[in-house]
């Protein structure tokens, strides 16, 4: 983390522990990032290491939850975020551009009907954060969301693609993602992407079932980003080559 190289770029210090991450710090050249703190042991706690993460110059991604536990529905995240942003602001002397807040990407299709809004109610915090507290940032656990289907390559893929292009049009700053697990939003099958948008967005009670039906058929079937080495594309001018593999982000020759 000293070379300079290295050091141009924020450098995330993540641990459960917070003297781990006070010590990462102290070893960081240019601005770090701490990952992460939250208001689970109250508000005193939350403060003190504030305190010592800004004095140390770097940001910090803060977790929504309190001491009720983790944030799981609209209403906490959002009351969370506020709670902690204010005390950043108003009390720990944060600015709000180094406060990155992590609302929680909780797993989908679980079966359990308390799950069905996990992702809708995630992408709508990430709206109304961006909307209501100036400056701050948004993040989270991207491949939390699939986790029902682990093992299904090509559908977590498309619950992957399909849930960044949704939370980044409401505001989704950045994310911890596989980036072989990402595809192209357009280029999701149309039956596949319905099936997929109905989980994540919540558009009908048995979404669940359906998705989960629907699933079998790709199990074991290989990923997008395995079906590009040997597409038709390759077979195009250079031209199209070049577009292809710069929007697929495709590297092997």
């Amino acid at each position: 983390a000293a070379e300079p190289d290295i050091a141009r770029v924020p450098v995330m210090v993540d641990s459960s522990k917070f003297s781990v991450i006070e010590a990462g710090l102290k070893c960081l050249q240019g601005k770090g990032i701490a990952n992460s703190i939250s208001l689970k042991e109250g508000e005193a706690e939350f403060l003190r290491q504030a305190r010592i993460i800004r004095r140390l110059g770097a940001a910090t991604v803060v977790m929504c939850f309190d001491e009720q536990g983790q944030a799981d529905t609209f209403e906490r995240r959002i009351a969370i975020a506020k709670r902690s942003y204010d005390l950043l602001t108003q009390k720990a002397g944060f600015a709000p551009h180094d406060i990155i807040i992590d609302a929680n990407i909780l797993t989908v299709a679980t079966g359990m009907t308390e799950h069905d809004r996990y992702a809708i109610d995630f992408i709508e915090a990430v709206r109304w954060i961006k909307q209501h507290l100036p400056g701050a940032l948004t993040s989270g656990g991207v491949s939390n969301v699939s986790f029902s289907f682990r093992g299904n390559e090509p559908v977590r893929e498309a619950i992957h693609t399909a849930f960044l292009y949704h939370a980044i049009k409401a505001g989704l700053d950045m994310g911890i993602v596989n980036a072989g697990q990402i595809g192209v939003y357009d280029d999701i099958p149309k039956e596949l992407l319905e099936h997929v948008e109905d989980v994540l967005l919540a558009r009908r009670p048995d979404a669940t079932e359906r998705m989960v039906a629907f699933a079998e058929q790709f199990k074991g079937a290989p990923s997008a980003e395995a079906m590009a080495a040997q597409a038709a594309w390759r077979e195009g001018s250079v031209e199209e080559r070049l577009k292809h593999a710069l929007v697929h982000g495709v590297t092997e020759f």
